[in-house]
């Protein structure tokens, strides 16, 4: 088993790659706290991974309060002793608005889970790592959006750059200490984030726009290419 006895931190865990990543890391011997607002949800994979070597601990909050960043990790060590690696993977959509019809709820939204939560969360675990001169892993899910060609909406396109950025950074100022620093940036993978349903409200010019140049006919990835990914970035094979 890659993960034996390792302490992982999820979020976005109830459905789509978070879900995935979950159940991947508990069969291989991990035992997971797995953050997300639908608690009915996680307890499902909590139920699931009971067949498994590993174990899953469902945490309930919302990923846009400062507050649940903090308190996740707080609550994993108080369970299990310690926390060795961090997977920030919630996210939100928005609605594809280029930047000059971007609504204000929808850019506070998007930044608060998909910026400012791995930001925080981040700062929250390196500080216990270093505190404790403890090694640690942490890995970013982010997106193509986040990488090259802009193909979504200005604030989603916007709060992904950053993760780039937070991810880099973050590798850079603490590799002398142990503290590996990855991203996983997926182009379109089928979940219910990218199910077409969810663009019913989308803005018709960004959406327009954006599926101009999204490289329409290429197949979308599955959510166990990302949980495979993160479970390589996880294990010392990746070190």
């Amino acid at each position: 088993m890659k993960l034996e006895n390792k302490v992982v931190l999820i979020t976005g865990a109830s459905s789509g790659m978070g879900r995935e990543i979950a159940l991947t890391f508990a069969k291989e011997g991990a035992k997971v706290v797995a953050v997300a607002r639908r608690v009915e949800r996680l307890n499902e994979i909590a139920e699931i991974a009971k067949e498994f070597a590993g174990e899953i601990t469902p945490y309930q909050g919302g990923l846009s309060k400062q507050e649940t960043n903090v308190e996740m990790v707080e609550f994993a060590i108080k369970k299990y002793g310690r926390v060795d690696i961090l997977v920030n993977n919630a996210g939100v959509l928005d609605d594809f608005a280029p930047v000059h019809q971007v609504k204000d709820e929808i850019i506070e939204k998007v930044i608060d889970v998909d910026m400012l939560a791995p930001f925080y969360s981040t700062r929250k675990i390196i500080n216990y790592w270093l505190d404790n001169n403890l090694k640690g892993n942490i890995i970013n899910i982010a997106s193509i959006a986040g990488l090259r060609g802009g193909k979504s909406g200005a604030a989603y396109c916007m709060a992904k750059h950053a993760v780039v950025g937070l991810t880099e950074n973050t590798a850079f100022m603490y590799r002398e200490k142990g503290i590996r620093c990855n991203l996983i940036a997926p182009g379109g993978i089928n979940t219910e984030m990218t199910d077409p349903k969810q663009f019913a409200t989308a803005n018709p010019c960004g959406l327009q726009t954006a599926m101009l140049g999204a490289g329409l006919g290429i197949p979308s990835g599955e959510v166990s290419d990302i949980a495979n990914a993160a479970l390589f970035l996880a294990s010392d094979e990746s070190s």
